[in-house]
């Protein structure tokens, strides 16, 4: 019976457009910014880009194009032109953030973005990992490392959309820099890096809509810095390499887009759908669970969320999460398992493994990620196949609802 049930709803659900609800691994490229990258071509006459350190015309209009970028960038974060430096995305940025304090004491929360965990365990002296609760919320006093040099906690988790503390690392670690990876909330958040507290803080555009292989570090004045990538003078020696002009003006038009519509508030409708999404299968589907916060709540006075508006993570008892993702996927609904940077990683998602130490909940577990462009029928999509795509993994699965394997 299941598996009839399942093959008449895949059977109907193939025929209609496809669903996108993986917005946390990349967004699509907004319209203004595909037309600012056209724009500066064409601006270029010949259509060659100018390297932005040359002393030609090509080469300062190049430069020009760069700056602008950069200021847009600056003023959606609240930071000054100068402390932006174009990266070629997160992970990059992480790496340089520890690096500046390589051979010193480091403290990283249990569920930061793998470029973070892994450069952090090669390059600190000491390393301190600060546990979460069941919700993903840091839990700053339990750490034995008293005077770290760096201490790195994420704005926002990119598996569960938890939003973590961040100004109150200052109060409790007062002598360290403070770096927060914002690559998930950059553009759902309000975000201010002074109003936060932190010396770094990276970003990237393809999660606003920009561009991909471009990002940008936020560098507080008079924070200790060295370069990642040495042997050039391009971004004030910060970082060397041929900047690219093309890809930040694509990222600047993207940061331009959030604070021209208020981004952050604009997600309060995504919220809606995220929670309607996370009733229905609470209340459509046996066995299933919410990680996280099961409800995001906005408060209007402060324009702010208790969780990260457009992410939804849903584990289903007995029913293993990527043969979930890869039956919506044939019906034309993308969805993820968790972390992009993760896919294709047999073990189980160490976000998770940190807020329920259940790798039969880690496994069987999916991450939607909404968008300003999702709608209700984009919900009605996805409860239309996924209670009989699980329910008939379920059947099939030799492990026994009730079980966990911990």
């Amino acid at each position: 019976m299941a598996s009839e049930n399942l093959a008449a709803a895949l059977e109907d659900s193939t025929r209609q457009g496809r669903v996108y609800l993986d917005y946390a691994a990349t967004s699509p490229l907004l319209p203004c910014v595909e037309q600012r990258m056209v724009n500066v071509l064409h601006e270029l006459g010949t259509g060659v880009l100018g390297n932005a350190s040359a002393l030609h015309s090509p080469g300062h209009l190049a430069h020009e194009i760069l700056e602008h970028a950069r200021a847009s960038v600056a003023r959606l974060i609240g930071a000054e032109p100068d402390e932006i430096i174009f990266t070629s995305g997160g992970s990059e940025a992480n790496n340089t953030v520890t690096n500046i304090f390589a051979g010193q004491t480091q403290i990283v929360s249990a569920i930061e973005h793998p470029s973070l965990l892994e450069s952090a365990r090669q390059r600190s002296g000491k390393l301190g990992v600060l546990p979460v609760d069941e919700k993903g919320r840091v839990k700053i006093r339990e750490t034995k490392l008293t005077k770290p040099q760096l201490v790195s906690v994420m704005l926002a988790n990119n598996e569960l959309g938890t939003i973590e503390p961040i100004e109150e690392l200052r109060r409790h670690f007062p002598s360290a820099c403070i770096h927060s990876d914002a690559t998930q909330a950059f553009g759902k958040l309000k975000i201010n890096v002074k109003d936060l507290g932190v010396d770094y803080l990276n970003i990237s555009a393809h999660k606003i809509g920009g561009p991909a292989g471009i990002g940008a570090l936020y560098v507080r004045r008079g924070a200790p810095y060295h370069p990642f990538i040495v042997g050039g003078h391009q971004e004030q020696k910060r970082r060397a390499g041929t900047s690219n002009p093309l890809l930040a003006a694509g990222f600047g038009a993207a940061a331009d887009w959030a604070w021209d519509n208020w981004s952050c508030r604009r997600f309060v409708s995504v919220a809606n759908l995220r929670n309607l999404l996370a009733s229905r299968i609470l209340r459509e589907i046996a066995h299933s669970s919410i990680n996280g916060f099961e409800q995001c709540i906005y408060d209007k006075e402060n324009q702010s969320y208790n969780t990260l508006p457009n992410i939804l993570n849903a584990s289903f008892q007995a029913a293993e999460g990527e043969s979930i993702q890869l039956y919506l996927d044939a019906t034309g609904i993308a969805v993820s398992t968790g972390s992009a940077c993760a896919a294709g990683d047999t073990k189980p998602s160490h976000v998770l493994m940190a807020t329920t130490g259940d790798a039969e909940v880690a496994h069987s577990s999916i991450r939607f990620s909404l968008g300003l462009d999702t709608t209700k029928d984009d919900i009605d999509r996805v409860m239309q196949v996924l209670p009989s795509i699980v329910q008939y993994l379920q059947s099939i699965s030799t492990i026994k609802i009730g079980e966990a394997s911990k």
